[in-house]
């Protein structure tokens, strides 16, 4: 293999990632086997299957459950049924071994988890935010949330993921022009924000993360039902949101329920109106970050003014039916314009989350529906249901895929 390909391994005729018996590549191998445990669940895993799936040799596998052991990552989880000789001792991820946070930043709130390996949340804060008052004063409001979440005596913190309104750079961890807030234009927030917390940081859209927590409950969900153990196996961190084309890609469509990649858009409706593209295995972000601008797709010609500066935007037709209590047509916008996107991206499911959504779930998963059905040009549409974790869950997730070998 050559130095080009040392961050991806390997894949076998499935398309799943593997392993590569190379000393340069240990934090590789490390990663790719927790990745492993983390998607088997309790059960576990035996090292000939964690051999199977990486194409690994029994030998490097047994030395890196042993570091991965002492580092108090993993821990044995009992033995499999015995096939003949001395039963296997199963090995499994330790989720409280290491912590991450997670910090939604909404125009007028603020939520923080902290989450185990599992992404299972440990603690939560909460309060007030006036997005409005610059990047300055939200800046001090993640401080504040994350020395009440943080515990000195605790489990060691990965990082902290932040998910903000869009639109904003994620790899550069620069924000954008935020519709109605201009003054967070060029803001470095990751980089402000490491050096505060003195942790890594990773920053993305709200609607990013929110995909990223719903695509990866739902995947999850599938785990228990795939064929065998293997397949189990490499469905591991297909939460974790990874750019399309990331190693995470080729692992979803490993064996998971019917064997298809899943695909999915998450539709955030909140004070605004966004979504979040699982395409591929991971979330799509675009060549700028720039993907998802749902809420400013225009469905009525001369319609209402948007704070974006057009008219007839489904954001605008969507709050304004919000604000004068009409949710059943509120859902019936957000149910044209996912069918707008459907018949583009032609995916599996709908998800639905954000605090408008949560305040009235089954009128929004109802409306939505109707209208998928009475426009849908193929009987197999997809499934619309509700979002399985919300988007700070999925921010911490985010800050959770360096462990496991992903790309933030």
């Amino acid at each position: 293999m050559n130095r080009g390909s040392r961050n991806s391994g390997h894949r076998d005729a499935h398309g799943r990632r593997g392993g590569v018996n190379l000393p340069a590549l240990r934090g590789h191998n490390e990663a790719l086997v927790l990745d492993l445990l983390r998607g088997a669940g309790p059960t576990g895993l035996g090292r000939a299957e964690l051999a199977a799936c990486t194409g690994l040799t029994p030998q490097a596998v047994s030395k890196i459950t042993a570091r991965l052991g002492a580092d108090g990552l993993v821990a044995e989880a009992g033995r499999a049924a015995s096939t003949g000789g001395k039963p296997p001792t199963l090995l499994r991820l330790v989720p409280e071994a290491r912590h991450a946070l997670g910090v939604y930043l909404d125009r007028d709130v603020l939520r923080a988890v902290r989450v185990d390996l599992a992404c299972r949340v440990v603690a939560d804060s909460g309060g007030p935010l006036d997005f409005g008052a610059g990047p300055e004063a939200a800046v001090e409001a993640v401080v504040r949330a994350v020395s009440r979440l943080g515990d000195p005596y605790g489990p060691p913190l990965l990082g902290v993921g932040v998910a903000a309104p869009g639109p904003l750079d994620h790899r550069a961890g620069v924000m954008g022009r935020v519709t109605g807030f201009p003054s967070w234009k060029d803001f470095p927030m990751r980089g402000v924000l490491e050096g505060r917390l003195g942790l890594p940081v990773l920053l993305d859209k709200d609607t990013n993360a929110g995909a990223a927590a719903a695509a990866g409950a739902w995947l999850r969900a599938t785990w228990p039902d795939a064929g065998s153990d293997a397949d189990v196996a490499a469905g591991a961190g297909a939460g974790a949101g990874a750019d399309v084309g990331a190693d995470v890609g080729a692992v979803a469509g490993g064996g998971l329920a019917g064997g298809g990649s899943h695909t999915c858009v998450y539709l955030h409706v909140g004070t605004g109106l966004g979504a979040g593209l699982w395409l591929g295995g991971g979330v799509y972000r675009g060549a700028r970050s720039a993907a998802g601008e749902f809420g400013h797709q225009v469905i009525q010609l001369d319609g209402p003014p948007c704070r974006c500066g057009a008219r007839g935007c489904v954001e605008a037709l969507c709050l304004e039916a919000v604000a004068r209590g009409d949710l059943p047509g509120a859902a019936r916008i957000v149910g044209e314009a996912a069918a707008n996107l459907v018949a583009l991206l032609d995916v599996d499911r709908v998800l639905l989350g954000g605090r408008v959504v949560a305040s009235a779930p089954d009128v929004f998963v109802a409306g939505v529906g109707a209208v998928l059905a009475a426009r849908a040009l193929d009987p197999a549409r997809p499934v619309v249901a509700l979002a399985g974790a919300g988007v700070a869950e999925g921010a911490a997730e985010m800050a959770l895929t360096s462990l496991f070998g992903r790309e933030g």
